[in-house]
């Protein structure tokens, strides 16, 4: 059974940094595309960043690029995301996910296994 179990949220000040890290079990990381993803209240859920497992390679969303680092340790099976000079707009649930498409895709409906999620809240 594969599960991905997000932990490291919490709440920081404007400016500050969190690192969220996704524990994989039941699937190997080296052989998925993992990305993160989020979800603020009364929003959609949208695409953060994303590291292949084909050929090594990142890619994130305009609104993080500069500012979070997707990141991946095969030994340990698992993924973090650095998340520096954290806005208030950062505030959301953050899902880890799993794909076989070794391509970089932004679209969910590609990804087989979510996480539950781990919340990050950035105050001012």
């Amino acid at each position: 059974q594969v599960q991905l179990v997000e932990s490291g949220g919490g709440e920081v000040q404007v400016g500050g940094s969190l690192r969220l890290s996704c524990a994989a079990s039941g699937l190997k990381i080296s052989t998925y595309t993992m990305a993160w993803f989020r979800q603020a209240p009364g929003s959609e859920r949208e695409f953060v960043a994303a590291i292949r497992w084909s050929v090594l390679g990142t890619y994130y969303a305009n609104s993080v690029k500069g500012r979070f680092t997707i990141s991946r340790d095969n030994a340990e099976n698992t993924v973090s995301l650095q998340m520096n000079s954290l806005k208030p707009e950062d505030t959301a649930l953050y899902y880890c996910a799993a794909t076989r498409f070794g391509g970089i895709t932004e679209d969910e409906n590609r990804f087989n296994y979510w996480g539950q999620g781990t919340q990050v809240t950035v105050s001012s």
